[in-house]
């Protein structure tokens, strides 16, 4: 059993909309679908749980999953104030959370393919925890308290991550079960980190695609359109 989470509670402030990042319109359709329909159409997806704001819920359930007959999109929960608590209540709505995979992926990633996403399954079977990401391009420079910078590490050891970030389910739920009664777990980014800290597993980094970016500002819907080919 595979089962993604797709994320879409996020209010995409650096967007300057006056509606969240993942409902714009792109070729006549909400952001988020094109996101949902690539999981959709994956044949080793057998289940998407949607995670959205309360007060958008009912636009995804009519305007998304019902209008574009998303047969596999079967919970649509309300996230928490952090992402982490968005991730929690999908995680919470997965069927058997004892065996299977566990794919988490943002709602503003529409751009990910079916390759991206079979390569997450299976680096999860074979290593528990598995996140895409990409060798950075650019030369990365580490920057001090004075915003100098300190030094240049060895760019062939970075690499930019991505979503999905998959789990063997039973990993991931009881790691986060007790990220959850850590009063101390400071600032938690991502998945992968929830992993890392809370269990003996390590995360594998497995082959993104430069086309799977985050849509965060304006511009990026214009190269998101380029890359759906709408």
């Amino acid at each position: 059993m595979n089962t993604a989470i797709i994320l879409a509670g996020g209010r995409g402030s650096r967007m300057q909309s006056d509606i969240p990042k993942q409902y714009i319109q792109l070729g006549g359709r909400p952001l988020l679908f094109y996101t949902i329909d690539a999981f959709e159409k994956c044949s080793d997806i057998d289940d998407i749980i949607l995670v959205a704001s309360d007060e958008y819920m009912e636009y995804c359930r009519f305007e998304i999953v019902e209008k574009y007959n998303l047969k596999k999109v079967s919970s649509i929960v309300v996230g928490g104030k952090e992402r982490y608590d968005s991730v929690f209540q999908g995680l919470k709505q997965v069927h058997d959370r004892n065996i299977g995979n566990v794919l988490i992926h943002d709602g503003a990633r529409a751009c990910v393919n079916e390759d991206v996403i079979k390569r997450c399954i299976d680096g999860a079977g074979q290593y528990q925890a598995c996140i895409a990401a990409v060798p950075v391009k650019d030369t990365i420079k580490v920057a001090d308290a004075e915003g100098f910078a300190s030094h240049t590490p060895d760019r062939k050891m970075l690499w930019q991550i991505q979503t999905p970030q998959a789990f063997q389910t039973a990993l991931i739920y009881e790691a986060y079960k007790k990220m959850y009664a850590d009063v101390q777990k400071g600032n938690i980014t991502d998945d992968a980190m929830v992993v890392e800290k809370y269990t003996d597993a390590d995360v594998k980094l497995v082959m993104g695609d430069y086309h799977n970016i985050k849509v965060t500002t304006p511009e990026d819907l214009d190269i998101a359109k380029l890359f759906l080919n709408i």
